[in-house]
């Protein structure tokens, strides 16, 4: 089975992560696809919007499967998966038609990470949102304080990432990292009803007001700051603090179940 499932309504494109029964966390295989899909909607000029999303009502992502990323442990092992990753985001970001996270649940850490790549956040009222990753002795390694300090002014940008704090989808979009809202039942209806003007429009006129975003920004220093967060994330991935961490948590999960 796919772990990453396409569908396509009238213009929108759904890239769920299938990863339910481990809250939808990132893999090897969840990279290469996300790449791939990224590939078909850039050409298919019938995409108008690329809405990525979990499955379930639980977890948007969980960030990177730790029990798999758990036997990383130098520098040297851990760069190339977060700058797999790395990649992913850094498209997302640049992508030449609009992007939006369907945040269905819990997002947290690479989680927030992969919601702060897409142009605009929905969420679902019930959803948990949080730049963790210090919690476990790393910072963001897929780029995301990079693009984050892009999408908020920077006190509110720092604040999210060094504290560690868990938000409410309220409280995120008081802070204006999430966009909107949705109480109802229905989640992807909702959204779909959210993003309906968006899809009224051509995909030239769509790809057109991205390109002045895109334009706006030199690509080279960003990525240029985006590997140097990725490169220091893989430096703090190698120390004690790190591993001792990623045990406890591990420690924790066996035995919630």
């Amino acid at each position: 089975m796919s772990k990453v499932v396409v569908e396509r309504n009238h213009g929108l494109v759904w890239v769920t992560l299938n990863r339910p029964y481990k809250r939808n966390a990132v893999d090897y295989d969840v990279m290469e696809e996300l790449d791939q899909v990224l590939d078909e909607v850039e050409d298919n000029q019938d995409d108008k919007v690329l809405v990525i999303t979990g499955q379930g009502n639980e977890a948007f992502c969980s960030g990177g499967d730790v029990a798999l990323f758990q036997d990383l442990y130098t520098k040297k092992q851990a760069f190339p998966m977060l700058s797999k990753m790395g990649k992913v985001l850094y498209r997302l970001f640049f992508f030449p038609k609009p992007t939006v996270a369907a945040i269905n649940g819990t997002a947290v850490g690479g989680g927030c990470e992969l919601a702060t790549a897409c142009d605009f956040r929905v969420a679902a009222s019930t959803a948990k949102i949080g730049f963790v990753q210090g919690t476990l002795g790393i910072t963001t390694g897929w780029g995301g304080s990079t693009l984050l300090y892009e999408r908020l002014p920077a006190t509110v940008a720092m604040e999210l990432l060094m504290t560690c704090k868990v938000m409410t989808a309220q409280h995120a979009n008081e802070t204006g990292f999430v966009q909107h809202v949705v109480s109802g039942d229905d989640f992807r209806a909702d959204v779909e009803s959210y993003l309906r003007p968006y899809t009224r429009q051509s995909v030239a006129v769509l790809q057109a007001y991205k390109k002045r975003f895109t334009d706006s920004y030199d690509k080279a220093e960003v990525k240029e700051r985006f590997y140097k967060e990725i490169d220091h994330c893989s430096t703090l991935w190698a120390s004690d603090e790190h591993h001792e961490a990623v045990e406890r948590f591990l420690n924790k999960s066996t035995a919630s179940k």
